[in-house]
């Protein structure tokens, strides 16, 4: 699809201004705080989260807080608000205060000061603290003290406290359960203080029996308290009691349909619906099909179009789960139900010609999702429903530029993707509708539009050259003005463009867009164009746009940058010139190709700043330069055959020497060298891979799994060896399965193609022919030949970074000047501390998530001491491993490490990090401290005294040498 507007790597690489070390930040700030004057006091408060968030260690978070505590114990209520505030602010932080002790003590004094505000805003900091102080009793006790208090600030500040207490811990939760338990039911307890303290029971999970006794007080209040809001507080805390708990889960969604079937009050209605919601995304496989059932008679049966679009959001919801599936597994009568004939087709059916939007696009989204995950059925009719209600509701809400009509059009498209992929022979006719609905829509629906016709063309080969005149009449008469729209419009139909001439865009088609843009002044417009043509493989469109920027950036960064994306172009667009069986053209070729990407990677390393270093850029770019060359130098020793062949006693030289490739003469030694140097690409590809954490999916791809990167160095080593070096022994299993997997694009259907092809006629002639002939080459360059003839796909981690992961490490004890060793005894062990924070940009885990930080610790010896003495050695060398799982993005742990051998050690600590799916991220950083192992004193004493003692003896021995002369 087309790329959205997000910030490019050349986008970070701004000089920043230059920042105050951790140290002089805190002395800043604490000169703040011991102002006189109430403002700078409050300013220099509210400054400490941003400080916490650039210095995110222990040391220093431990002084801010006992700091900010002594401002709240010496300061006025406001200022006390402020620290609140605050410490809600750096929650994530509050685990690494070192003396929690002393800073619970400093604000806890505050809470028998005769100021019931002042008491009220410490139950509150209390309560935010209950994470560090789970079990403390006094706290606890101050809680309960409170709730009987006549203040009603204070006693909402308990209740606040309570909540977060009871969500921590279970003794506390388990105590005060009786005691809410008799507010609640007390005649003198004011109907707005039970609305409080009712939700407190949601956090009673601890354990079943804490939580049936909390689900047995809320029966009795729904029952006993019939009231609007008594009923709704309850069922709501009803509902997260029991998604908390997972004990009760059936049970709560048969209480909320019984509500919303028979409770006339709307409100009451909408509240079952809203949890019902909560219920069908966390346990969707807790709905029985009588529960799916009765919720389709209510939607069936109810007036109301609001309700209707509650319950069928609800539905849809659940259509996309496992529960449609149960739905329609067994009917009445363990007879398989027909899905035609169900009351969840038939609701959807009626809603998707709804005048309202929002049910029209649920009824769509629940056909869509029955006729997607019910492939074992016949759905021909569903199918056809599903269809007609996205064209309708397409036509509908292309023609409304209004934010709800928009909101209503991406559910339909995200349907037609859905549709498409998991019905592909429906495909076509969705494409057609939507090229026919693209004249005239709004500009913002076609830019939604052309999102969707990219990202169904990118799994289906479904826009045909046929289709690509009605594109190019509809790029003529856009783009006329310069708003954003229009901007965002050239760039979403250029993408589709692309899709649909994967080949090569005609001399025609590149005037009409270069047309287009010539009259756009917005060179961000052009940039963008030019980056999707060089992710679809149009890199001569994308050559010509870079060049026409370079002279329209303000920073040499982005110039050095622009150009090296020119260079980049002009190399691949050398390749495209490759024709089978024409050896010598395609070494000219490969040549010509390479001499561009030298000049690009020049380029590249003069773009990089510190800030952004470019490295994956640089390193894709220097492994596809290594590709290059050595496809070229398997071509030279495939043509040494000819120059240089077998001499004629290269049979009895291998029959003399029992080495079976000697007779084919030096090549097979070449050949050997050659396959080597693809197994090194494809494992240097692979720790690019292993190195590319924050890398979008089809990036990934791209480097791994499909045959253009490692797996054609896999693809032409496996070659080598079956064709020439160990025709007897090769399998083609593993590499025939690897061929078969799921493409999700042009690019990677036709890589998989020719992966194939060339398998097969590598199978062929090892079952033929014996090594090594004109043919076994022939088919190695005709290999490289075909790799080559497909375009490379520059991916989108190659230009935008959606996902930004970095890992600080902090080391204790570590040395004032980094290059000054740490003194340790040899006799010691060192307590080595590992500390470290899992940093993230906008937005964290977008496609994958840290699991575990695996940090390695190794030592070497760099250096030993002049004495050269005898010392009893346990370990000679240091290495260990240790996994730890980051909470609240931060993790410590401690290594022992043994320094027996006297000298200067170097230490080095790397981590990598595992994510859900168990995968290992090569992610770095790596650090180094050295240490330095000096023998002890007392050692060296016994040492010193020996050589004492030894010293007469040897004069003794001397001399009666000298006697004998």
């Amino acid at each position: 699809m087309a790329s959205n507007s997000t910030k490019s790597f050349l986008a970070d690489a701004g000089y920043g201004e230059q920042e105050l070390d951790a140290n002089s930040a805190l002395m800043e700030l604490d000169k703040g705080l011991r102002s006189g004057k109430l403002g700078e006091q409050c300013e220099a408060v509210v400054r400490f989260p941003r400080l916490f968030q650039k210095y995110p260690f222990p040391i220093l978070i431990n002084s801010a807080f006992l700091k900010l505590a002594d401002v709240f114990r010496v300061g006025n209520n406001f200022l006390r608000l402020c620290v609140l505030k605050v410490t809600q602010q750096s929650e994530k932080h509050l685990e690494k205060i070192l003396n929690v002790d002393e800073f619970v003590k400093r604000i806890f004094s505050v809470i028998h000061s005769n100021d019931p505000v002042a008491r009220a805003i410490t139950l509150r900091m209390l309560g935010s603290l209950a994470s560090i102080i789970p079990e403390r009793k006094n706290a606890h006790h101050s809680i309960r003290q409170s709730l009987d208090s006549h203040d009603n600030v204070e006693v909402e500040a308990a209740v606040f406290a309570a909540a977060n207490f009871s969500a921590q811990s279970k003794d506390f939760a388990v105590g005060i359960c009786n005691k809410i338990s008799e507010m609640i039911q007390g005649l003198a307890t004011p109907v707005d203080l039970k609305l409080k303290l009712i939700p407190i029971l949601q956090h009673m999970h601890h354990d079943a029996i804490l939580a049936s006794s909390a689900r047995q007080l809320l029966q009795q209040l729904v029952t006993s308290y019939p009231s609007t809001k008594m009923v709704i507080v309850s069922l709501h805390t009803f509902t997260l009691l029991a998604a908390s708990s997972l004990v009760d889960t059936p049970k709560q969604i048969q209480l909320l349909l019984q509500y919303l079937k028979n409770d006339p009050r709307k409100a009451v209605k909408r509240l079952a619906i809203q949890d019902l919601k909560l219920l069908a995304n966390k346990t969707p496989h807790t709905w029985s099909r009588e529960n799916i059932q009765a919720l389709c008679e209510c939607a069936l049966q109810t007036p109301y179009d609001s309700l209707k679009l509650g319950m069928l959001s609800v539905l849809s919801t659940l259509s996309g789960t496992i529960a449609v599936k149960h739905y329609f597994s067994i009917a009445s009568g363990n007879v398989g139900s027909s899905p035609r004939s169900s009351d969840l087709v038939r609701l959807a059916q009626e809603c998707c010609y709804h005048n309202n939007r929002g049910i029209a696009a649920h009824g769509v989204r629940v056909l869509t999702n029955i006729t997607v995950s019910c492939q074992e059925k016949d759905l021909l009719a569903l199918e056809q429903d599903a269809v007609f209600g996205l064209e309708s509701l397409l036509v509908l809400c292309s023609q409304d530029d209004s934010p709800g009509a928009q909101a209503t059009l991406k559910i339909a498209l995200n349907c037609m993707v859905k549709l498409a992929k998991g019905r592909p022979h429906l495909s076509q006719s969705v494409v057609e509708t939507l090229l026919t609905q693209l004249h005239s829509a709004q500009d913002a629906a076609r830019i939604l539009m052309c999102h969707c016709l990219a990202a169904i063309a990118m799994q289906l080969p479904v826009l045909g050259d046929g289709m690509l005149g009605d594109l190019m009449e509809l790029y003529k008469v856009i783009g006329r003005s310069a708003t954003d729209k229009q901007q965002e419009l050239l760039v979403s139909l250029a993408t589709v463009i692309f899709v649909a001439s994967q080949k090569a865009l005609s001399a025609e088609v590149k005037a009409v867009i270069k047309q287009q843009l010539e009259s756009v002044s917005n060179g961000w417009t052009v940039y963008r164009i030019a980056r999707q043509a060089s992710r679809m493989g149009n890199h001569d469109m994308a050559r010509e746009l870079y060049q026409s920027l370079l002279t329209q950036v303000a920073s040499e960064h982005f110039y050095f940058w622009l150009n090296s994306l020119k260079e980049f172009s002009h190399a691949e667009q050398c390749l495209t010139g490759l024709q089978e069986e024409n050896y010598s053209s395609a070494l000219s070729c490969i040549a010509e190709s390479l001499k561009f990407y030298h000049k690009g990677i020049a380029s590249l390393t003069a773009a990089s700043t510190p800030l952004n270093p470019l490295s994956f850029q640089c390193e894709f770019v220097k492994l596809r330069i290594d590709l290059l060359q050595a496809f070229s130098q398997l071509i030279c020793t495939c043509n040494s055959l000819k120059t240089s062949p077998p001499p004629a006693i290269a049979t009895t030289i291998a029959m003399t020497l029992g080495n079976d490739l000697q007779r084919c003469g030096r090549i097979s030694n070449q050949m050997k060298q050659s396959m080597e140097e693809f197994r090194s690409l494809a494992s240097r590809y692979g720790d690019l891979y292993q190195a590319s954490f924050d890398a979008d999916s089809a990036t990934l791809r791209n480097v791994e799994l499909y045959p253009k990167q490692q797996q054609s160095c896999l693809l032409i080593s496996h070659a080598i060896e079956a064709l020439i070096l160990d025709p007897e022994s090769a399998s083609f299993q593993e590499y025939g399965s690897t061929g078969a997997a799921h493409a999700d694009s042009e690019y990677e259907r036709r890589m998989m193609s020719v992966y194939n092809h060339v398998l097969e006629e590598v199978e062929s002639l090892n079952r033929k022919y014996t090594p090594v002939s004109y043919m076994h080459t022939a088919c190695l360059c005709n290999a490289i030949i075909s790799l080559l003839k497909v375009p490379l796909s520059f991916q989108r981690y190659f230009f935008q970074k959606l996902q930004s992961t970095s890992i600080k490490l902090a080391l204790s004890p570590s040395p004032r000047n980094p290059a000054e060793p740490i003194a340790v005894q040899n006799n010691q062990q060192l307590a080595l501390k590992v500390e470290g924070v899992v940093q993230h940009g906008s937005k964290p885990g977008l496609f994958r998530k840290i699991q575990s930080v695996c940090l390695n610790v190794s030592s070497t010896l760099q250096s030993k001491s002049g004495q050269d003495y005898k010392i009893p050695i346990d370990n000679m060398t240091n290495e260990m491993e240790q996994r730890v799982e980051p909470h609240n993005d931060y993790f410590s742990t401690q290594f022992l490490l043994n320094f027996a051998i006297l000298g200067t050690h170097n230490i080095t600590v790397e981590s990598s990090v595992k994510d859900a799916n168990g995968i290992v991220w090569k992610t770095g950083p790596r650090t180094t401290i050295f240490v330095k192992s000096l023998e002890d004193p007392y050692s060296q004493q016994i040492r010193l005294q020996q050589q004492q003692a030894q010293q007469p003896l040897q004069q003794q021995q001397q001399r009666n040498a000298y006697s004998r002369f």
